[in-house]
């Protein structure tokens, strides 16, 4: 049976890196952290002193980053120009500026060129914002995951708290509207859910939940 391409998109703290990784370990499928990836650069744009409202440095600097996405004991690691970076691209001051560089037509043009290559043999799972619409229209399996801002906000406070950053709970709140509304309102490759993708609210849900209806949804349940 050919393997499928699922693709999940949704706002920042709807879940989608942690459900997407649980399906595609069930489907043993390799599974594409699209915003690590944008994360990566921003990350590497803040250490370089790059004004993030430099739109050709940024682009250049796209052009010239090489950003892997490995998977190591159901882990994935981010590797940009060969150094590990997947604990640091989750700092409170990358999730804050992310998608300011996100935005950027030059940085998304060579971002989707990277994922489309990645997914072209199938047995993938790709989760971000504009996968189905943009980035793998053709997609066997198309998901738009969501939650309530509340929801996303503690999902988001949680897991910075087991990280251990001190955000306050409503600095997190404001940081998910704003990047809704950039996500949402940037002129390529904007947040929406495309027509033929299943919305799915995960409030309330637990995570084994979400994973078993996108796997049945998928015709890949038991």
């Amino acid at each position: 049976m050919p393997k499928k391409v699922i693709a999940i998109d949704g706002p920042a703290g709807a879940g989608k890196s942690t459900v997407a990784r649980q399906v595609a370990k069930r489907l043993n499928y390799l599974y594409i952290d699209t915003g690590a990836m944008y994360r990566a650069l921003t990350l590497k744009a803040l250490k370089m002193h790059i004004p993030l409202t430099d739109w050709d440095l940024l682009t250049k600097l796209a052009q010239e980053t090489k950003i892997e996405l490995l998977s190591k004991n159901d882990k994935i690691i981010v590797i940009c120009d060969g150094q590990d970076v997947s604990e640091e691209i989750r700092k409170p001051e990358v999730s804050q500026n992310v998608s300011l560089v996100a935005l950027i037509p030059g940085v998304r043009e060579k971002m989707v060129e990277a994922q489309r290559q990645m997914a072209k043999k199938g047995g993938v799972v790709m989760d971000g914002r504009d996968i189905a619409t943009v980035v793998l229209p053709q997609a066997d399996c198309k998901v738009f995951l969501t939650a309530s801002v509340e929801e996303r906000a503690l999902r988001r406070y949680k897991e910075l708290v087991e990280k251990g950053y001190q955000e306050p709970l409503d600095k997190v709140k404001e940081d998910i509207y704003r990047r809704d509304l950039l996500d949402k309102e940037r002129e390529v490759g904007p947040l929406m859910q495309s027509p033929d993708a299943v919305l799915i609210d995960s409030t309330g849900l637990s995570i084994e939940t979400v994973v078993e209806k996108i796997l049945s949804l998928c015709g890949e349940g038991e």
